[in-house]
């Protein structure tokens, strides 16, 4: 599995995951790929960095995508689940999901959108987010 930072023809950032690096442009060249933001089909990958991982560094507590190799199936099954389980904010996520991490009597589980700007904003505040590849019913 690679994972890939992409942009869109309107600036929208977003990453994806593939099986190898054939496979971008292979569902590119088949305009299978579009925006998670505005649908776009005019998606290239953007400029990114491999992640180098000093031997002595632990691995973080959690299961890798790669361990998962999750398929369509297993995303609605996620989805369903956060939308069983969290509240959606819509765009208000950003200042929510602050109001909560700095708040310590304030846990709640909430899932919204947010635009690349105020995603970095809150990395750089030590607010780490999970993105989730929403599947629609009809894809």
């Amino acid at each position: 599995m690679i994972k890939y930072n992409l942009r869109c023809a309107n600036k929208h950032e977003f990453e994806s995951w593939f099986s190898d690096s054939n496979e971008f442009e292979k569902l590119k060249k088949n305009n299978l790929l579009e925006c998670i933001y505005c649908n776009s089909k005019r998606v290239i990958k953007s400029i990114m960095s491999p992640r180098v991982v000093n031997q002595k560094e632990t691995k973080p507590d959690f299961i890798s995508i790669d361990d998962l190799r999750i398929k369509k199936e297993g995303l609605k099954k996620l989805k369903k689940f956060v939308e069983n389980n969290f509240e959606f904010v819509g765009d208000k996520f950003a200042s929510q999901v602050r109001e909560i991490y700095y708040d310590a009597s304030s846990k709640k589980n909430i899932y919204g959108t947010t635009t690349p700007e105020e995603r970095e904003e809150l990395s750089d505040e030590g607010i780490e987010l999970m993105s989730i590849p929403w599947i629609e019913k009809e894809n």
